[in-house]
């Protein structure tokens, strides 16, 4: 069921889905945390759906404010349209659109404080163009857990630094939880035999991939040693990781994307494997970072020291060269 509310309050929201809930028998027990989902006018449903498949695993209500661009000539006019869906229009969540215009669009905590689930957990995503701090945003300060994507802003790899530089424990970005399945796969092969060190290591990936960045920066501290990082052509369809090869003195690993959702696996004195690695969907990202509430150590430290380490060591041995 879905019900327009034009020209509204937050208020009347707030009546109507408590009215919508006692004629309807939709009811908010059950739901685990609150989504609040920072977007622009016209880039809702994307994020939405995402949101509705990922709630089939976590039950939660979905608040999206929808602001206009600076450039819109919708941003003057002051008014908040929203919308509620419940039921098969919002999956296994309650999903509240607030499409926020002029002066409204300028109290983003204000819009949602009144339509927050009671002593649940919040959590904020901005799925577009992210805040410039996003632990101290208007959403950013109420959020437990701070969800951005790097590989959606301008300058993605630039970003990554910038995040590293202001990380705050509870914030996490897409560009890492993409590498979820390459580091299982990695961290699989190297817990086997011969259980020899690893003396060199590189990584490939796309230009604009901020999750290659990020997988060296964490091979990186894992391994502690240098790793090389180098831009390669994109493969059609494919801009992220390419490959990454592991030396040890038996000879190379190297697992390499040969197609657009197969990655090739070769090993010293072992067959070649062709594994199944696609690019994991935006509903994948979001499941995975909501099954983690509290703040992820691991990319704290991997975003903070082995990204700002790698940076560093690039800008001195590019200094050194020139």
């Amino acid at each position: 069921m879905i019900v327009d509310l034009p020209d509204t309050t937050t208020s009347r929201v707030s009546k109507t889905l408590v009215k919508i809930r006692e004629e309807g028998g939709a009811v908010a027990l059950g739901r685990v945390l609150t989504l609040v989902i920072s977007t622009s006018l016209g880039h809702e449903e994307e994020a939405i759906e995402a949101a509705n498949d990922a709630s089939r695993e976590h039950p939660m209500r979905v608040i999206v404010i929808s602001t206009a661009a600076a450039d819109s000539p919708a941003k003057d006019a002051t008014r908040l349209d929203a919308q509620i869906r419940v039921g098969g229009d919002a999956g296994a969540s309650e999903v509240i659109v607030l499409k926020a215009y002029g002066d409204m669009a300028q109290d983003e905590e204000g819009l949602v404080t009144g339509l927050l689930l009671p002593d649940a957990p919040v959590v904020a995503w901005w799925p577009g163009e992210a805040p410039e701090v996003a632990s101290t945003s208007a959403l950013g300060r109420i959020a437990q857990r701070r969800i951005t994507d790097a590989a959606a802003q301008s300058d993605p790899r630039g970003f990554l630094e910038h995040l590293a530089r202001t990380y705050s424990p509870g914030d996490t970005d897409f560009a890492w939880t993409r590498l979820t399945l390459w580091r299982a796969q990695l961290a699989a092969v190297l817990d086997q035999p011969p259980y020899e060190p690893i003396i060199a290591a590189e990584v490939h990936g796309a230009a604009d991939s901020p999750s290659t960045t990020l997988i060296a920066a964490w091979l990186e501290l894992q391994l502690e040693l240098p790793v090389l990082h180098e831009v390669t052509p994109s493969i059609p369809g494919s801009s992220g990781i390419h490959g990454v090869k592991l030396d040890r003195s038996s000879g190379t690993i190297d697992l390499s994307r040969s197609h657009v959702n197969i990655v090739t696996l070769v090993q010293p004195n072992q067959p070649v494997h062709d594994i199944s690695l696609p690019r994991r969907s935006m509903r994948e990202c979001l499941a995975e970072e909501l099954r983690r509430l509290g703040p992820d150590d691991l990319y704290g430290e991997v975003i903070t020291r082995g990204l700002l380490e790698s940076v560093d060591g690039r800008a001195n041995s590019e200094a050194r060269s020139t």
